[in-house]
């Protein structure tokens, strides 16, 4: 695979389009960010051994001093190296919440039986299962995040669990910002078992442009449907590609203007206890209650995120 010059990146970038830049005013406050992390795991890749990968992720935090949520899930720690994993997400004063156990797909409704069926019993017994694993550690929150961020397909689903869940004491740990790091990750995961030496960069500016589009976009989105910018929280992941680049990727919001926040001080915000009316239910919370509207039909793409969207962006860059 060619190294790409970051000439070349830039010169795609500029004939992308990138649709809904924030409509800021001078007068406009700088846009607040919080960071939270889904599916913790003790996988070693790309040259990083999963402590490697931990280490740096949590340093990339302590640096600046920011607090951030992680999202487990069980069936990914359920051992004692990935318990040690959370602990230490906890002993460093970062919200660890619940991700559900299995990561079943909530909006799968085929025959009754079939793997292609999740149940409302069954999802509500997945996430119940998962909460052993955590309850215990520094820092819990009853923040309860949907895999996929799909809420359910059916009204009786979706309802439902958002009954369970506030009898359980739960708020839906949902995200304003919704993005695609995990497919790039996958990339460079991929490209560093071809190659150990391979330069790496050219997936970090790929990262940092996909973010920052995606933020743009969500952030416009929210001033168009709120009047106001939130006090946002990004979609990220335990993972190589953040181990290496969470650094740049705060750094970049810092450069640009954004300012990087705590995730319980973003989720205070009373947007996160909206419950959009749509279906199927789930999505980013900006695109759900964009969604729920009716009036940005013509620019909302399903599912809002999702590797299809990314992976001819990264066939023609050779990544």
């Amino acid at each position: 695979m060619k190294t790409l010059l970051r000439r070349d990146f830039l010169r795609l970038a500029a004939i992308a389009p990138i649709a809904y830049a924030p409509l800021l005013h001078a007068s406009d406050a700088s846009p607040e960010i919080a960071f939270t992390f889904d599916d913790p795991k003790v996988d070693s890749t790309a040259r990083l051994r999963w402590q490697d990968i931990n280490d740096r992720m949590l340093q990339a935090l302590a640096v600046r001093k920011l607090q951030a949520t992680l999202f487990v899930c069980g069936k990914r720690i359920d051992h004692p190296e990935g318990k040690d994993l959370i602990a230490q997400w906890g002993r460093a004063g970062h919200a660890i919440a619940n991700h559900s156990y299995s990561h079943l797909y909530f909006n799968a409704s085929g025959s009754p039986g079939s793997d292609a069926n999740v149940t409302l019993a069954e999802f509500e017994a997945d996430a119940l299962k998962n909460e052993p694993l955590i309850a215990n550690c520094t820092h819990f929150k009853r923040l309860f995040r949907f895999p996929f961020f799909k809420e359910g397909d059916t009204i009786s689903k979706r309802d439902g669990m958002r009954q369970f869940l506030k009898e359980h004491n739960y708020r839906i740990g949902r995200a304003t910002i919704d993005a695609s790091d995990w497919a790039i990750s996958t990339r460079l995961e991929l490209r560093v078992k071809e190659n150990s030496h391979a330069e790496l960069s050219p997936y970090r500016d790929f990262f940092l442009q996909h973010i920052w589009d995606r933020a743009h976009y969500y952030d416009s989105l929210s001033r168009r449907v709120l009047g106001r910018s939130p006090r946002h929280t990004v979609l990220l992941h335990h993972n190589p590609l953040n181990a290496l680049f969470l650094d740049d990727l705060i750094a970049m919001f810092v450069a640009k203007g954004w300012k990087p926040v705590d995730s319980d001080y973003a989720y205070r915000d009373e947007v996160y206890d909206r419950q959009p009316n749509i279906l199927p239910a789930g999505e980013s919370l900006i695109w759900a209650l964009a969604k729920e509207t009716g009036k940005f039909e013509k620019e909302l793409r399903y599912p809002g995120e999702d590797d299809t969207y990314e992976n001819p962006k990264m066939d023609a860059l050779k990544l």
